[in-house]
């Protein structure tokens, strides 16, 4: 049988046995933390006190990142309570250190052409982490990632942030300043794009084309500065300012970036709770700004302004062993004017809208197991030749290109999750697409169907 069979590779059995496998891997070594370790070394809370499941925060997860990844004076009150007199000096005992270690297995329903289907990655990735109180007032969430695609390290998420508190009007005010690499990286929920589900994903298979600017293309793209403030509990109000920051590039920046920011671009970001015994209830709006000119820094520039709500709802159920019942969403719409690749007719349409749904609910079953369903869903403006692939002229690139010239994607996306331990993570997920880069049924105009693209994606994650 040909490699390029549109039968599946994985079976139901595969996929079991795989799972078997990982699920007896983990119940080998039993420590007890999670998620970052540093930061469970660093303030001696159990990480299920922080997350539900990493990265998912809990009230008490959205505070200690709000104070900068501190404990504002607790290293101080241990040295007065010794007879010494305050130095201004706060340092950690030991490094802020921790590690994770991803092995996984993904396999799509047909082949991506001229490949072999079903691969294991031993490891997917690794990443370290510098997360911890630099100072008093002062911490960090700094990651660095190691992909075996490309096989080196390189710079990931970085949040690093100094927190103050006092009184505004009577009530408490915690303010602070932040300097990240990815829009929303900084913010305290799992609704917006850099913390948002999927929380586990895999990093070959095939991707829809069309994507928001702020939902993932700037992620370690940029480099920013803003302040943030949390008022009463209630009210959180951010704002930064972003820069290209592309890695790898000689500075200063010239046209052989893909797409450097022209100017400056502002991110924003709005959001009321409001929590009781068992409930809690997260509304919002963020969005952000962007011009730039695709391989150049000077001509006609192309503009993005995208808009979102999000929103997050958590029940806590004493009955049934403090469960936790969990619903998020989000909703981007994205306006752009693309001069540039009009007038250049990489474009037919000089303005697009681009609408994004993302959905899921969750069940967590104490802290060892959870249970997920997310619904994706975007649409736009039709446009042929920007959604080509790249392939000019026909026929267009297999899998990434468009027929239709429509964004169209949607589907589902089904995961558990099992932590035999707390620093252990079990994962199964399947991608189901219904329609993708506009199109259910040979939506490449090469024969490719959008259900080829369902993935079935096993991972083990180990966190020291």
């Amino acid at each position: 049988m040909s490699m390029h069979s549109s039968k599946p590779f994985f079976g139901v059995s595969l996929a079991i046995t795989l799972l078997f496998i990982l699920a007896f891997a983990g119940t080998v070594y039993v420590p007890s933390a999670r998620s970052v370790p540093s930061f469970t070394r660093q303030t001696g809370f159990p990480c299920s006190s922080c997350h539900t499941s990493p990265p998912e925060l809990t009230p008490l997860g959205r505070q200690f990142k709000l104070g900068g990844y501190t404990l504002a004076g607790a290293a101080i009150n241990k040295v007065e309570k010794a007879g010494e007199q305050k130095s201004g000096l706060s340092l950690l005992q030991v490094l802020p250190l921790s590690v994770f270690f991803d092995t996984s297995f993904t396999s799509t329903q047909k082949p991506q052409p001229a490949t072999q289907n079903g691969s294991f990655e031993f490891p997917q990735d690794v990443s370290l982490f510098i997360a911890g109180e630099w100072s008093t007032h002062v911490g960090s969430f700094v990651q660095f990632t190691y992909d075996s695609q490309d096989d080196h390290f390189s710079w990931d998420n970085t949040d690093i942030r100094y927190a103050n508190s006092r009184k505004l009007a009577g009530k408490d005010f915690q303010y602070g300043l932040s300097m990240n690499n990815n829009p929303t990286v900084e913010d305290l929920w799992n609704t917006t794009p850099a913390w948002g589900y999927p929380f586990i994903s895999d990093d070959f298979a095939p991707k829809p084309a069309a994507v928001a600017v702020i939902n993932g293309p700037l992620a370690q793209d940029v480099a920013g500065i803003g302040g943030y403030g949390m008022w009463n509990n209630h009210l959180y109000i951010a704002g930064s300012v972003y820069r290209s920051h592309h890695l790898g590039a000689t500075q200063p920046f010239d046209g052989m970036n893909a797409r450097t920011i022209r100017g400056i671009a502002p991110y924003w970001r709005v959001a009321w709770q409001q929590s009781t015994a068992n409930n809690y209830l997260e509304v919002g709006t963020y969005g952000m700004q962007f011009n730039a000119t695709p391989g150049a820094i000077v001509g006609l520039q192309d503009h993005f302004t995208d808009a979102a709500a999000d929103l997050q709802y958590d029940r806590t159920i004493p009955s049934w062993h403090n469960n936790i019942f969990s619903l998020r969403g989000t909703f981007i719409h994205e306006k752009a004017t693309l001069n540039n690749e009009f007038a250049a007719e990489a474009a037919n349409a000089l303005h697009h809208d681009l609408n994004t749904v993302q959905a899921n609910a969750e069940y967590h079953f104490g802290n060892r197991y959870t249970g997920t369903v997310g619904y994706f869903n975007t649409t736009g403006t039709r446009d042929a030749a920007f959604y080509s692939g790249g392939c000019s002229p026909v026929p267009l690139c297999p899998i990434t290109g468009s027929a239709s010239g429509s964004p169209r994607n949607d589907g589902f996306i089904f995961n558990v999750s099992w932590w035999p331990v707390q620093n252990i993570d079990l994962g199964a997920q399947y991608t189901k697409y219904m329609h993708f880069n506009g199109l259910a049924t040979n939506y490449d105009g090469n024969g490719r169907n959008a259900g080829d693209n369902n993935t079935v994606y096993l991972l083990a994650r180990f966190v020291f």
